[in-house]
């Protein structure tokens, strides 16, 4: 796709403010190496040190989070243990404690709300504000955001350092997060766009990731100014949709009534949990020990948020042989996607009787895998033995071939949510009281921990899969447990 006429000004605003008009509307505050920032907030020994996060220890392992001394040597989010230690032999490796890390991040909120009301969080190390009246003046919001960073250090510590962004919309706010780390501020007035975007990459743009990247240049939009050039028809094309038309007016700072990062009003559409399974369960029994208690977490979940599911998937991946991965390479496949994704994509299978099977991918331990994923419609109900039983059915459909012996990954995902109060009463009484017994269940996991009674099947497992945090979901604390 060409860009528009470059004979006019293409990076005029359509609607240059008036001076009156040029002021800020959202603060976005970033925080930098959040978890490896609370490992050294709580070991005063970490500090000044090179240090990354891991979700166990081992070689195999990678990074999820790095200190700046780590970055400063090459070290970063994704890079392999056994790689760090030739970087830097004395590194400090440390297993990940995501309970922790949710308490931190509910401490920042509210050091955040103490100098200006959170409007929305992203994502567990980011929080955005919405400025009104004459907070949106360029040098009082300035002084929130000075006030911001100097709450979260007076009030949960010293080393928890945050970039903020400042502009019109949220969307803009956030990118001026990332221009400058760590400890930046940055403010973008309407002004000033979209000239001020100019030197970003367009992976710098939210939303745009690899795959979008490449869409982008096989339409002929390689750099900013290009992108930047269309007009709002050409960005609606770029895109073949109305993202094209937001992003056109987020660009150039419009108040476009969705405050430039809309966030759904609707209801949460899944809900679920995944586990890598240690080196102990990695057997279909030790599999469906884990499986079992990742449905008793969901369970749980799905009884306290209120809501009730229609339907169960279940995602697992299988270690592979060097000679059973290139078998599979030259075997002529049929094409469809997969609920997962890692980093290389080679072959995948399909089976139209037993669900879906994924292509042979490497994980970033170097593991080379295949995968097999089943979903399960049913009446809406919230009860763990009804649950249950449907998982159990799901396990039965699985292939049993010997690609399918060494489990290495399961994930278990509820989804067609609807509240618990809009479940379609039945004509007849549950015999069973299933519903009151997990509820009984809840009262005492609630009080005791949420692996107090629990049903014999995930035994094996009761101690695995611990809570994790994807950086979009922060944990919720039911009773004692984050989950």
């Amino acid at each position: 796709m060409a860009p528009a006429d470059m004979s006019a000004d293409p990076f005029a605003s359509d609607h240059r403010p008036t001076p009156d008009a040029d002021r800020f509307s959202f603060i976005h505050v970033d925080l930098n190496s959040f978890f490896a920032s609370v490992e050294q907030q709580i070991h005063p020994e970490y500090r000044d040190k090179p240090l990354a996060v891991v979700p166990t220890i081992g070689d195999t392992t990678v990074a999820i989070a790095a200190s700046y001394e780590a970055k400063a040597l090459g070290i970063k989010t994704g890079t392999r243990v056994s790689d760090m230690k030739k970087i830097c032999p004395g590194i400090i490796l440390v297993q990940g404690d995501h309970t922790t890390y949710a308490e931190f991040s509910h401490r920042i909120h509210a050091a955040v709300e103490r100098v200006c009301p959170v409007a929305h969080v992203p994502s567990i190390d980011e929080v955005a504000c919405q400025l009104i009246g004459r907070e949106r003046e360029p040098p009082r919001a300035r002084q929130i955001a000075l006030d911001i960073k100097q709450a979260i250090k007076d009030d949960v510590g010293s080393t928890l350092r945050c970039s903020i962004g400042m502009a019109p919309n949220r969307y803009l706010a956030k990118i001026a997060s990332d221009m400058q780390k760590p400890d930046g501020l940055i403010g973008l007035l309407p002004s000033q766009l979209p000239r001020a975007l100019l030197q970003l990459e367009l992976r710098d743009l939210p939303g745009v990731g690899a795959r979008t990247e490449q869409m982008l240049i096989r339409k002929g939009i390689t750099t900013m100014p290009q992108l930047l050039a269309l007009d709002r028809e050409g960005m609606h094309k770029l895109w073949n949709s109305v993202w094209g038309d937001r992003l056109y007016h987020w660009l150039r700072g419009h108040d476009t009534g969705d405050d430039g990062a809309p966030v759904s009003q609707e209801m949460q559409k899944s809900l679920g949990h995944s586990h890598v399974l240690g080196p102990q369960h990695r057997s279909p029994a030790g599999a469906w020990a884990v499986a079992h208690k990742l449905l008793h977490k969901a369970a749980m979940r799905l009884r306290m948020e209120k809501m009730c599911a229609g339907s169960m998937s279940l995602t697992i991946r299988y270690q592979l042989t060097r000679e059973q991965a290139d078998s599979a390479k030259g075997t002529q496949l049929r094409r469809n996607e997969t609920p997962y994704a890692e980093s290389e994509e080679d072959t995948e299978h399909w089976d139209s009787r037993n669900g879906r099977t994924g292509k042979v991918k490497q994980h970033q331990s170097g593991l080379r895998h295949g995968g097999w994923g089943m979903e399960a419609r049913f009446t809406s109900c919230q009860d763990t033995f009804t649950l249950l039983e449907t998982l159990r059915a799901l396990w039965a459909q699985q292939p049993t071939g010997p690609e399918q012996q060494r489990p290495f990954f399961v994930g278990i995902s509820m989804s067609r949510l609807i509240p618990e109060s809009e479940q379609q009463p039945t004509l007849f009484v549950d015999p069973d009281k299933r519903g009151e017994l997990s509820r009984t269940l809840d009262k005492m996991n609630l009080k005791y921990g949420h692996t107090t009674l629990h049903f014999a099947g995930m035994l094996p497992a009761r101690e695995s899969a611990p809570t994790r945090i994807a950086f979009t979901q922060i944990p919720v604390q039911y009773g004692k447990d984050y989950m």
